[in-house]
């Protein structure tokens, strides 16, 4: 079979399907497993797919963003996995900016430092960090309905104020050529002043963040190390040396 032909049925069974692993592809076009590899490559680097482990899928739009209400259930075991393990390196004392968004605020349950302060745009996080005790400052700024979040003019203004030890971050894509995005511009811009603003930062991805591409640019991947769960060893090849990437184990 061409390479075309083999690609044009790649393409077809992800528009039926969303999702395919590679020993589908493998039966399905009666091709090695090595060649159905080289395939998702070229077409990942084509931007008509994304690699994911053990197969593909299809790209988001650019601006699709899912609601806070999508995003919390979605790979809520990885979530919290990545989230205990960022838990564990705030130190007591420490002053961390948690950004708004699924997996930051799974870190909360697990933030038992001792004289920890926390500065935040989630609105979905103040309640559970008041439950814990925890020092909190909310930043001002517009209360955008679909993520919970606060961003806008008096968000970056509001976050002049502070500083911090360590910054986590959501993102909605990370790529290895076109770095962290996401779909919305003002949200990127109080994200990205986040991290100026701090001395270490990270960003917290399940794997279905990987490959994708939003459509306001965040940051480069050198401003941030990535704390994930499950990945193919190809696509960590593609981030090597632009970035640190931790892979926590499920």
């Amino acid at each position: 079979m061409l390479t075309p032909e083999r690609h044009a049925i790649i393409l077809q069974i992800l528009k039926e399907k969303g999702t395919v692993k590679i020993q589908e592809l493998v039966e399905r076009t009666q091709s090695s497993e090595s060649t159905i590899r080289r395939d998702l490559t070229q077409l990942e680097e084509d931007h008509f797919l994304k690699r994911i482990h053990g197969g593909a899928s299809l790209l988001q739009g650019k601006l699709i963003e899912p609601s806070m209400v999508e995003k919390s259930t979605k790979n809520l075991h990885q979530k919290q996995k990545i989230a205990q393990y960022a838990a564990s390196i705030v130190e007591d004392g420490d002053c961390i900016y948690l950004d708004a968004g699924s997996t930051t605020k799974e870190m909360i349950p697990y933030l038992n430092q001792n004289d920890l302060v926390v500065v935040t745009n989630g609105l979905e996080h103040i309640a559970p960090l008041l439950e814990k005790g925890i020092r909190t400052y909310l930043i001002g700024g517009y209360a955008k309905n679909r993520t919970n979040a606060t961003i806008g003019r008096g968000a970056l203004v509001s976050l002049g104020q502070y500083r911090f030890d360590k910054c986590f971050l959501g993102v909605n894509g990370i790529h290895s050529e076109l770095a962290f995005t996401t779909p919305d511009q003002e949200e990127a811009m109080v994200k990205k002043k986040a991290t100026t603003l701090s001395n270490k930062n990270y960003v917290l991805a399940d794997e279905t963040k990987f490959g994708e591409i939003s459509f306001a640019k965040i940051m480069d991947l050198n401003k941030a190390d990535i704390i994930t769960t499950q990945l193919d060893q190809e696509i960590l090849s593609l981030f090597k040396g632009k970035t640190t990437i931790k892979v926590v184990s499920e």
